[in-house]
């Protein structure tokens, strides 16, 4: 079974739950446009399925829902934004117009935020930037949930990343991934639908190989894409979303004093780069010519466009959640202090 949701109603649902649980309004706002975003777009695992951890983040005491960045432009292509232990996506909304004429002036411009904590879809923070002419990148790291290539314990964590340039016609190539085989999210799906897990997404606490999501969401390590290629990646992404922002690593978490605390409290770094200072001139039908040459193979399918074609039909069809996850909102909309 399923319930169904336009985007207008899932998007009135998130924002009144995250109020209920003391948002701020600009919070709610932009919290709940990106998990609707992420539902819309099909992003299930980065969906409304996401809202119950901001929640019980909240509700632990871990993650200040009302709290505002602090933002400071420290250079003339750097922000600089403490958190305060709120959520990220609301730094990387309030910067978008000032890094995007930082960049435009400068070449290139990047925000920097820590304490604060990103549960959601990272391409939110950087599509909208790549529609606007602009490249962009995004690091974000979290507490330790994979095991490094050749380790059997989670000392690194499942650090994600994302990446969009514009397409040449007012639109964006993104791709948005966790350097672990499967994101958290995407095993809890697993769970949630009784299906195993692909060989070689994780191990069991133990450290043996496992198929069944309930040995890893028990505290068993995910393992890393491509093997060692993928545990490098890894370790750069922590490199500029924890080092190169002032945040704490992920191995210096203390989530675990904050019983049901579902967040990583960490950092970003967000690069934004102009293709037309960088090459010299208006790139935007280079870009045009690459995706075309791409698409010369009709079976080619390019980061984000999937996506894109759930998010045009979900305007116009609305989407369908699951039962157990309707029935999980609808008990959010009770407040509990504890």
């Amino acid at each position: 079974m399923a319930r169904h949701f336009m985007p207008t109603d899932a998007l009135a649902l998130a924002r009144n739950i995250l109020i209920l649980h003391g948002a701020a309004d600009n919070v709610a706002e932009i919290v709940a446009d990106c998990l609707v975003r992420a539902e819309c777009d099909g992003s299930r695992s980065h969906g409304l399925a996401r809202l119950p951890d901001h929640v019980a983040s909240i509700r632990a005491g871990w993650a200040d829902p009302a709290a505002q960045p602090d933002i400071r432009q420290v250079k003339p292509g750097l922000l600089r934004a403490e958190g305060n232990n709120g959520f990220t996506p609301v730094a990387a909304r309030l910067s978008r117009d000032r890094l995007a004429a930082m960049a435009a002036a400068e070449g290139m411009a990047a925000l920097c935020a820590r304490n604060s904590h990103h549960i959601g879809a990272l391409w939110c923070d950087v599509e909208p930037l790549a529609e606007l002419g602009f490249v962009a990148f995004n690091f974000v790291h979290s507490r330790p949930r994979m095991a490094p290539y050749g380790a059997a314990r989670a000392l690194i964590g499942t650090n994600a990343m994302a990446f969009s340039f514009p397409d040449g016609k007012g639109g964006a190539i993104t791709w948005d991934q966790a350097s672990s085989q499967l994101s958290l999210g995407d095993v809890r799906l697993h769970a949630q639908e009784g299906r195993p897990l692909p060989p070689g997404v994780g191990l069991t606490r133990a450290g043996e190989p496992t198929t069944d999501p309930a040995e890893i969401l028990a505290g068993g390590p995910l393992l890393p894409f491509g093997g060692h290629k993928g545990a490098s990646i890894a370790v750069m992404v922590e490199v500029m979303a924890a080092a190169m922002t002032g945040a704490a690593f992920g191995f210096e978490d203390r989530s675990a004093a904050y019983p049901g605390a579902a967040s990583s409290n960490a950092g970003q770094f967000l690069l934004v780069l102009s293709p037309e200072a960088t090459s010299g001139g208006d790139v935007a039908e280079r870009f045009a010519a690459f995706v075309a040459h791409l698409h010369s193979d009709p079976a080619v399918r390019l980061p984000g466009e999937r996506r894109h074609a759930n998010r045009t039909r979900a305007a116009k069809e609305g989407f369908d959640i699951s039962d157990d996850l309707a029935n999980r909102l609808d008990g959010l909309l009770v407040r509990k202090t504890s």
